[in-house]
């Protein structure tokens, strides 16, 4: 048995983070330890209809029929959190449509419990297609870029 400890603070953050992201679900693993926070129906933002279809997170699930369809490589989310696309608001995109990555390079953010993670590339080659906006809330293994070769 582990002797790592889940304190009420790091649950009550993860809950927070629900609240704060409109997700209806985050997993957090630390030492061992998993601990996975879900809430039961939809998120509690309230979206106009026209509106939800163009703000709501796109899932793997949704995503699976295009980009499987088109050639190409998929660099997917390591973690649930929220995607940029730049370090700041300020700042150039890492990567856009058109430009050439090299495995190792850094193509966007995800932002995880008030901590910002580069998430590099593992294939190189062109990027494609960008499957997500900016400040869009991702989910686990959510396709974010599609890579193809020269």
């Amino acid at each position: 048995m582990s002797k790592t400890k889940l304190d009420r603070a790091t649950i009550e953050a993860l809950v927070g983070i629900l609240d704060d992201k409109g997700l209806t679900e985050v997993e957090y693993e630390a030492d061992g330890v998993r601990v996975r926070v879900a809430r039961s129906g939809a998120p509690v933002v309230a979206t106009p209809p026209a509106q939800a279809a163009a703000t709501m997170p796109r899932h793997a699930e949704t995503e699976a029929p295009t980009a499987s369809s088109a050639s190409g490589k998929l660099v997917e989310s390591p973690m649930v959190g929220t995607f940029y696309v730049a370090s700041s608001p300020e700042s150039a995109p890492f990567v856009e449509v058109g430009d050439r990555v090299k495995k190792g390079q850094v193509v966007c953010i995800i932002e995880a419990m008030k901590l910002m993670n580069e998430i590099e590339c593992e294939y190189e080659g062109v990027v494609a297609e960008r499957l997500v906006d900016n400040a869009q809330g991702v989910e686990f293994g959510q396709p974010l870029f599609r890579i193809t070769a020269d």
